[in-house]
């Protein structure tokens, strides 16, 4: 072995431990679909080669009951949140679990899609609107539609006994002056059929089954843009709204590496990646999924984070009273 390539391997021997000594970790714990969350994390990898993402991917509900039991352990094992709602949260918030963080980028940003203390921030719109088989005889326009007469028994909803996107969409209309209780009880007198999430939604409108249905935003245009013989409809009341939001917690271990994440989430780049995703991207400024009107064409409806979590059990029981007796 020449002095030359004895020298270029102890180079490299040294050289190689320091570059894995100053790649920081980072623990994510996300309700991301598996495909989306490797996108992220890859985008993020990518942009900040300094730094690892380890992730833990499940259903919003399982990742916060594991997470939950951790905590009452004392065990803080995650240094960022990405999961499906802001109400979520809004609890994690009330216990005192995440760690107040003023992005540079909020201000780009309406002010209902982050906590005004820094604790959380949306990252995307995933609105609930209305759902046509096209064929269907009636073209409704607004949530109103569906208590006339004419859609007696044709309307499929997801139940918010079963999915939380269905149950903020419940506290949004429950909370708008022109609907209230007084539309849900209309719903159940016109036989609405209020079961299970979205997924079964969607195969019976598609299906033909029911013609009509209440439906999460990317689920039927996605499916329209294969060919199903449906379509999404935002209504002129506006749309319900879930934002999948982004979250240090308090007691991160790696607390500028979630900074970070955060901030990349936030950024133009990051904004961009959920528009690969097909979703609709929060920022105002990115552009919008194909198949989705312009984005000054979509209203989105109030919603109260805070009011929702302290509301929630109380919105269960009486929609279960006036849909279950």
């Amino acid at each position: 072995m020449t002095v030359k390539k004895t020298l270029l391997l102890c180079a490299a021997a040294l050289a190689f431990p320091l570059s894995v000594q100053a790649q920081d970790v980072l623990t994510l714990y996300t309700s991301q679909p598996n495909k989306d969350a490797q996108m992220t994390v890859d985008a993020f990898e990518a942009a900040n080669p300094d730094i690892k993402v380890e992730w833990v991917r499940d259903g919003t509900t399982k990742l916060m009951t594991k997470l939950r039991a951790e905590l009452s352990s004392g065990v803080v094992k995650p240094d960022v949140l990405l999961i499906a709602d802001s109400v979520t949260m809004e609890s994690m918030v009330s216990d005192g679990y995440l760690y107040s963080y003023m992005s540079p980028n909020r201000d780009q940003y309406e002010d209902s899609l982050y906590s005004e203390d820094g604790y959380y921030y949306g990252t995307k719109l995933i609105t609930t609107g209305i759902v046509r088989h096209k064929k269907a005889p009636q073209h409704p326009t607004d949530w109103s539609d569906f208590v006339k007469p004419e859609y007696k028994n044709q309307v499929a909803m997801p139940s918010p006994l079963y999915s939380g996107a269905a149950l903020i969409h419940l506290a949004t209309l429950t909370d708008d002056e022109s609907l209230g209780w007084n539309y849900y009880e209309q719903l159940h007198a016109n036989q609405v059929m209020a079961q299970g999430g979205n997924g079964g939604v969607l195969k019976a409108v598609a299906s033909g089954t029911k013609p009509y249905g209440v439906i999460v935003d990317f689920l039927a245009i996605r499916e329209a843009a294969k060919g199903s013989p449906i379509e999404f409809i935002f209504p002129k009341t506006g749309v319900s709204m879930v934002t999948e939001p982004v979250a240090i917690m308090k007691e991160a271990k790696n607390k500028a590496a979630a900074k970070r994440f955060v901030d990349f989430l936030l950024s133009k780049k990051g904004q961009g990646l959920v528009l690969e995703q097909g979703y609709l991207p929060a920022r105002s400024d990115i552009g919008v999924p194909e198949g989705f009107p312009k984005r000054t064409d979509i209203r989105l409806m109030p919603f109260d984070a805070a009011k929702t979590l302290r509301d929630n059990e109380a919105n269960k029981a009486r929609f279960s009273k006036i849909f279950e007796g």
